[in-house]
């Protein structure tokens, strides 16, 4: 999956739809209750496919508590993980850290990484961690971030990720590097792992130059 015109833009279908009905809900309840206004105008500033439209509750490997639109204004590399992971998530890890070898220092300062746990009830912010320590992240532009379940289902759908838990307390998924413009609009995505994908390289430089 290493050509170009295999990561740009799909349609994307359940993720926008998903969009338009959160935007629909938010203006619908602006419209219901005065002090929620200013919310929903910064919410109209958004593009109405971007993932920030969004309105989920995160807590990352620090303990610090944030909602998806705050880290509007930077591309960002997103996926779905799991601490306990012992394959995929290990691969996909590798694959993003290849990724930011390929761009310049000044590029990498400028494109963050949010990976959110498909597992909630066991990946609590110690876990989340002590998997950063244990990989020796950079928690400077790396998000290990954590969410309620309902929000898990959400974000999935939204990013095309599809995932199920398995008796053993494992996880079924798909694994995929996607990334937004500093907008939150997905630009594309790749699947290829470990390693770098050329075309998904070239993409983030595209996306970062205007920057």
């Amino acid at each position: 999956m290493n050509s170009f015109n295999s990561i740009l833009v799909r349609p994307f279908v359940a993720a926008f739809t998903s969009l338009a009905l959160l935007a629909a809900t938010a203006w619908a309840g602006a419209a219901a209750s005065p002090a929620s206004l200013p919310n929903a105008a910064s919410a109209s500033a958004l593009p109405a496919n971007s993932i920030y439209q969004l309105e989920m509750p995160l807590t990352d490997q620090s303990g610090h508590a944030f909602s998806l639109a705050d880290k509007r204004g930077t591309p960002m590399i997103v996926s779905m993980f799991y601490t306990s992971c012992e394959f995929a998530c290990p691969m996909l890890v590798d694959a993003i850290r290849a990724t930011e070898q390929r761009l310049t220092e000044s590029e990498r300062q400028h494109v963050n990484i949010l990976l959110v746990s498909f597992d909630p009830a066991h990946d609590t912010v110690q876990v989340l961690q002590k998997t950063a320590h244990d990989r020796q992240i950079d928690t400077q532009r790396w998000s290990l971030a954590r969410t309620d379940a309902r929000n898990v289902r959400k974000f999935a759908a939204l990013l095309d990720i599809q995932y199920r838990a398995l008796d053993n307390g494992d996880f079924n998924h798909s694994t995929a590097l996607i990334l937004v413009d500093a907008s939150g609009r997905i630009v594309g995505r790749t699947e290829a792992l470990p390693r770098a994908d050329p075309a998904f390289v070239k993409l983030v430089k595209n996306t970062l130059a205007p920057q």
